[in-house]
């Protein structure tokens, strides 16, 4: 009988780490910093906030003291390149100032306490939902909570882990039950995911087709198959347990990889930033 899909996220990450390297994500230099990304990267290219975010280290804002007190007009104008740069604006104005005038600026102290208090005060803050909230939880804050995406849903939605129905949260608690609770891990796993569907999972007509056939010949229990795995007239190959898509997924796409390390997991955990291996 074959495990349910949560008991193989761990290997999973294995496989992801092993083709890519640890990625040590989130580029910043400060954690405000961080949270500045999480709201431009809204609906635009990461490439256009590095313009918006080099522009702000060019006038010396990034702080929440500093941001709050510059004008919306040369707000606007500093992130134009991350686009809709005036919604963008005003949630970087109101939040800088709320940071500021109810917590000195400490964002370690906004988002202390209990994770889903802290959630929750930052979904309360205009244009932040689950995926921001996440994002500044994670990568700025050090709190263990898992950043679900449009490129975990395409992933887990292609190879038929994933109805296409399920809400941010209900994926969100898939991952977070299957995994340790570790920063470090769901920190590197979400970046390993936003690598694999940049690099051969990506938003086109014709990768769908391919995804949707590889996903079709391997052995992976799942509830409901989505309906287009389901019309794939390949043949279904007989594979063991141990050689699903799991430990394959990365050779089930024609890419090359883009790690220069040794296909050997036991460098792959010597190699790691923060030695994740070990918790599986």
């Amino acid at each position: 009988m074959l495990k349910p899909i949560e008991t193989e996220l761990p290997s999973l990450y294995r496989t992801l780490l092993d083709h890519f390297g640890p990625l040590n994500w989130w580029p910043a230099d400060s954690s405000f910093e961080v949270v500045i990304g999480a709201i431009l990267t809204q609906n635009t290219a990461w490439t256009n906030v590095e313009l918006a975010i080099a522009n702000l280290k060019k006038e010396q804002a990034l702080s929440p003291d500093k941001l709050s007190n510059l004008p919306i007009d040369r707000l606007e104008d500093l992130i134009r390149p991350s686009g809709f740069f005036r919604q963008k604006a005003n949630r970087l104005k109101n939040l800088s100032w709320h940071l500021a005038t109810e917590w000195q600026s400490n964002l370690n102290d906004f988002c202390s306490g209990p994770l889903e208090e802290a959630r929750a005060r930052l979904l309360a803050r205009p244009g932040i939902g689950p995926e921001t909230a996440d994002s500044i939880l994670l990568y700025a804050a050090g709190r263990p909570t898992f950043v679900v995406d449009a490129y975990t849903k395409r992933v887990f939605e292609r190879i038929g882990v994933l109805q296409g129905n399920e809400s941010y949260n209900e994926i969100r608690e898939l991952f977070m039950r299957a995994l340790p609770e570790n920063v470090a891990l769901y920190n590197d796993y979400h970046a390993q995911i936003v690598q694999l569907a940049k690099t051969c999972c990506r938003k086109t007509a014709e990768r769908e087709n391919l995804s949707a056939t590889n996903a079709r010949s391997t052995n992976v229990a799942v509830s409901q198959p989505r309906q287009h795995l389901a019309r794939q007239t390949r043949p279904a190959q007989k594979k063991s347990h141990k050689d699903t898509f799991l430990e394959n997924i990365v050779s089930l796409w024609p890419i090359a990889p883009t790690s220069t390390r040794e296909s050997d997991p036991a460098k792959s955990h010597e190699d790691s930033k923060y030695g994740l291996l070990h918790l599986f």
